[in-house]
């Protein structure tokens, strides 16, 4: 008789529910910044959804998106969610090339009260484009990496240089470089021929892709403290019930907590693993070749601002309310 029941009360039991499995991809390798959002929003969607929606993470272009292609393969929901690199999605949608804007945010602080300024702007773009932001991930401050140092404002116009949008192109090209915009994934095999001889970066994307293979020096110009964007379509969202929605929101806000969190010793963490693959750093940039610098990014504020218009009007009042400068 208690068997009888037991195998009644299975029978009537409903069936385990089906964990939501959702696709997520970045170009970037699963050890740099971006790659390890991406890890930790996995890990954290796991835990607070009980297992019931699975992350399914991709990294170094395995889907065959690059930053630039992110907004759309989201939209189109070619993928769930990605991340992608702001500058290269700037590339196509210049209002997120505000982080990368040379000399404007050198600091954890100043970067984080850009980040906040923009926020309000991406999201309302975000969502015409059929998706939400989930979080913003910061990348150390960028500089030169190049196969032989940088002395000289001849040595800087020596360069053949991979920059990663159109601002930091521009510039460097009044700096007297060759400069190529192009993604990181594209910039690895112009690397190994010789095409490029330099790549504008930080030491977590070059720590993260080995550069020191090819360009064992890095000069650090502080050029910018760029962001990555993670974005997840509305649709995908807007599937799950209720329960799911609240661990997507809880996990995005835990992960942006961490990302910004491990910031703060990726630097340190950085140059150790930079200066053990034999990676000269300079920290006491050569004055004219700073110079240099400031003097080719001069107008690229200015001319970001026409380009974008009111919202980017919106994000640099914002930014200066927060900062004071």
């Amino acid at each position: 008789m208690a068997q009888a029941l037991c195998a009644a009360l299975l029978l009537s039991a409903p069936p385990a529910r089906a964990a939501t499995t959702l696709q997520m991809t970045t170009e970037y390798p699963a050890t740099s910044m971006p790659g390890l959002g991406v890890t930790t929003f996995a890990e954290q969607v796991k835990e607070k959804s009980h297992g019931n929606i699975v992350i399914e993470a991709s990294f170094d272009a395995a889907k065959g998106y690059k930053s630039a292609d992110m907004v759309d393969a989201v939209q189109a929901r070619k993928v769930d969610a990605a991340d992608a690199f702001a500058g290269g999605l700037a590339n196509k949608y210049p209002i997120f090339g505000v982080s990368s804007l040379p000399f404007l945010a050198d600091s954890l602080d100043k970067a984080r009260a850009l980040r906040d300024a923009a926020r309000p702007v991406y999201e309302r773009f975000l969502a015409s484009h059929g998706q939400k932001l989930l979080y913003t991930t910061p990348w150390p401050p960028s500089g030169i990496w190049s196969k032989t140092p940088i002395k000289t404002v001849g040595d800087l116009q020596a360069l053949s240089i991979r920059t990663y949008d159109e601002v930091s192109q521009a510039t460097m090209t009044r700096a007297g470089a060759k400069a190529f915009n192009i993604s990181f994934a594209d910039a690895m095999p112009r690397l190994a021929s010789g095409e490029v001889n330099a790549v504008l970066s930080s030491g977590d994307g070059g720590a993260g892709r080995k550069l020191w293979q090819y360009l064992p020096c890095f000069i650090e110009v502080n050029y910018a403290m760029p962001l990555s964007i993670a974005t997840m379509n509305l649709a995908a969202y807007h599937a799950l019930d209720a329960a799911g929605r609240k661990a997507i929101d809880e996990a995005a806000a835990a992960t942006e907590a961490e990302q910004w969190k491990r910031m703060e010793g990726r630097l340190e963490e950085n140059r150790a693993n930079m200066r053990k693959n034999g990676v000269t750093i300079e920290s006491a940039v050569p004055p004219a070749v700073q110079q240099a610098l400031h003097d080719a990014a001069a107008n690229a504020l200015s001319d970001w601002e026409t380009r974008t218009g009111a919202d980017g009007k919106a994000i640099l009042d914002q930014y200066k309310a927060k900062t004071g400068r």
